[in-house]
């Protein structure tokens, strides 16, 4: 498995090279993605930690009212 990964696919189809170069770009993509979704899971649970900071920041005075 690992070496179909690394390129190591017999021959050079251009098939297989093009799905190859897409997989991988593909694994980037999603490792990216999850670097910013624990980024943001972590601003949240900080948050979570420190529920009091979030109400703080709110200005009462320019808040608009909430739909009901």
């Amino acid at each position: 498995m690992a070496k179909a990964l690394l390129g190591y696919v017999g021959g050079s189809d251009p098939r297989v090279l093009a799905e190859m170069r897409r997989l991988q770009q593909r694994v980037q993509d999603l490792e990216s993605e999850i670097i910013r979704i624990q980024a943001e899971n972590d601003a949240l649970a900080a948050a979570a930690r420190h529920p009091d900071s979030v109400l703080d920041s709110i200005d009462v005075r320019t808040a608009e009212p909430a739909l009901t």
